[in-house]
């Protein structure tokens, strides 16, 4: 065997540019200034250290995991390595949405759980990041080597001497599978995974059989070459006639609009997308998925167009447009409200992140959406009639009707004050429920993050996320808010936060149930018991670690609550419980709850 492919001798290094593919799929170039620069010594070159660095390398310092049988050898390989520390979580769901949550800031993130019972339960929040792009590795422990092809029957398993019920789960909704039972392979398929999941931005998924981490082998002992993925690159001819075929439909628009979508974060094109705004002039909206993708304070930022949910004549302005361009847009039946979006193919510029489709006419393939959108602003004319129209029209929004003194809080009340505490050095995390839609109304303040999951739609997934998002940003405070139906889904790992030291506030908006089922369709399941919540918390507290807790029920004790969270108690853990009205939503769930509900109940089409 070579252990020289994709590697240079860490004992003896000449210089750090040599550069080739580690396999023959992914290609690597040469880094002149990598992450990090890591030297190995002998004692470390194992295969579970080397996972490690290339975690490292990739910017993921932090991994979520939950211990078993299978994985332990590597979690203690894990743990040696200085640069990563391993956050222990209460589930396997719960690892998997931190880690989701982690790559939404830091661009990748990684979970290990053990075989089969840690892999099928951590399924479903790798099914959610492949949905929202997001680059996750899930490392699992897998058999001994020497169980693979004996015929033997393993626990952890469903009983059937085949190894590969897991592996088969986990191909619906990761880009790439490698099963490590050799060390041999192990270089190769470990570089291989890391790079394919940067490249394709989708989750991806390493077994290593529990008896390799500890094992030295000198491939383990090189310094490898820095990932560094080969740049997609436009192909020129349809780039210049996407762009001047789109230069030409907008340009004899008399009042075109432009509209990001989540896929621009894929495409990492949110740069150019404000650069065409700029040049253009159009009025700027995004769709509600790619809220905090666009800097909301941006001159000619009209809001979230959600059709019939929109916020405040937003979607007047873009339904009324002779031209709209849509950036990475995802229509589904949420998005649409209920496939109700008054939008017509022949006004639409679709870019998608390597292709461009204008109105019924022609599209271009191989044009990727950042080059397409910066070209694009340059060759079109100013026009802020849009813009203009929306500025005419326009009528500030009121303001909740005050509450008496002791009054019971409302949740819109609640939302004005949550409006208050946002800054730069905040982030939004909105669960799934009526928090995506009072959260949208929420005016993001420049450099303010703002993250949901809403492709999938998982309830629960803030809590995981919550953490993992806060562990990879420290310096922010995160502000989640969550419904007491998926709080109760994914409770446990509040512990976690408070064990990590972390300092978000979660507000847990209790109105005794699942609020957004029962817009779209009512009965006596979506009632749940109702827990005494900050109790709960503080039972998980127990007196180790910075935490605060508060139960709030009117808008003095909110205010007061506010208060003691953002100053004496701002490098706590903080839980508000705000108790409201079952019938307390937004008037927006109700529009779009019917909608939902409608096209769900559409009857069989005729045979």
């Amino acid at each position: 065997m070579d252990t020289k492919i994709g590697s240079i001798d860490a004992c003896n290094p000449t210089h750090d540019d040599i550069g080739g593919p580690p396999n023959g799929g992914v290609s690597t170039v040469q880094n002149s200034s990598p992450l990090h620069s890591i030297t190995v010594s002998p004692c470390d070159a194992t295969l579970g250290r080397y996972l490690a660095r290339r975690l490292v390398e990739i910017g993921v310092t932090d991994v979520f995991s939950v211990p078993g049988d299978f994985n332990l050898t590597l979690l203690d390989h894990l743990i040696a390595e200085p640069s990563l520390k391993l956050i222990g979580c209460c589930n396997e769901l719960n690892a998997g949405y931190a880690a989701d949550g982690y790559a939404r800031s830091r661009g990748a993130g990684a979970c290990v759980v053990t075989f089969t019972v840690g892999g099928l339960s951590v399924l479903n929040a790798i099914a959610g990041a492949y949905s929202e792009n997001l680059p996750l590795i899930c490392i699992v422990g897998g058999p001994n080597s020497n169980d693979y092809g004996t015929n033997r029957i393993l626990h952890h398993t469903i009983g059937l001497p085949d190894f590969t019920q897991e592996l088969r789960c986990f191909q619906a909704v990761t880009c790439y599978q490698a099963v490590i039972n050799n060390l041999e392979e192990a270089h190769e398929l470990i570089d291989t995974a890391i790079s394919t999941a940067l490249k394709e931005s989708k989750p991806v998924y390493i077994s290593i059989s529990c008896n390799l981490p500890a094992i030295p082998l000198p491939t383990f002992s090189r310094h490898p070459v820095p990932f560094m993925l080969t740049p997609k690159v436009s192909n020129q001819m349809g780039i210049d006639a996407a762009v001047e075929a789109a230069a030409e439909f907008l340009n004899k628009a008399v009042k075109p609009v432009l509209v990001g979508g989540p896929k621009m974060r894929v495409a990492k094109a949110a740069d150019a997308f404000v650069e065409l705004a700029d040049a253009s002039g159009y009025g700027l909206a995004v769709m509600p998925s790619a809220k905090g993708q666009v800097p909301e304070h941006h001159k000619h930022f009209i809001g979230t167009y959600w059709g019939a949910v929109s916020t405040a004549f937003c979607a007047e302005i873009v339904e009324s447009a002779d031209a709209y361009l849509f950036a990475g847009p995802i229509f589904n039946d949420y998005s649409s409200v209920g496939y109700s979006l008054l939008l017509k193919k022949e006004k639409a510029i679709i870019v998608q992140p390597d292709r461009v489709t204008i109105g019924n006419g022609p599209a271009f393939g191989c044009v990727l959406m950042k080059d397409f959108l910066s070209e694009l602003a340059k060759r079109i004319k100013h026009n802020n009639t849009s813009y203009e129209n929306y500025h005419r029209i326009f009528v500030p929004e009121g303001k909740p009707l005050r509450d008496n003194p002791n009054e019971p809080l409302r949740v819109n009340v609640l939302f004005q004050h949550i409006q208050n505490m946002l800054s730069s050095e905040t982030a939004v995390l909105a669960e799934t429920g009526d928090s995506w839609f009072n959260c949208q109304k929420l005016k993001l303040p420049e450099g303010c993050g703002y993250e949901f999951q809403m492709q999938y739609g998982s309830i629960g997934w803030s809590v995981g996320a919550t953490l993992g998002f806060a562990q990879a940003m420290p310096n922010r405070r995160v502000i989640a808010c969550i419904g007491d139906g998926s709080f109760q889904v994914t409770a446990q790992d509040v512990s976690t936060m408070i064990r990590c030291g972390q300092k978000t506030i979660i507000f847990l908006i209790n109105n005794g149930g699942y609020t957004i089922e029962v817009e779209i369709h009512d009965g006596p399941y979506n009632v749940i018991k109702n827990w005494n919540y900050t109790a709960f918390v503080d039972a998980i507290h127990n007196g180790e670690g910075k935490c605060w807790t508060a139960k709030v029920r009117c808008e003095e004790e909110l205010v007061k609550a506010i208060n003691t969270a953002t100053n004496e108690e701002k490098d706590s853990f903080c839980f508000i419980e705000v108790i409201v009205h079952k019938d307390d939503t937004s008037k927006e769930l109700l529009e779009w709850g019917s909608r939902v509900s409608a096209a769900n109940s559409r009857p069989p089409n005729p045979q």
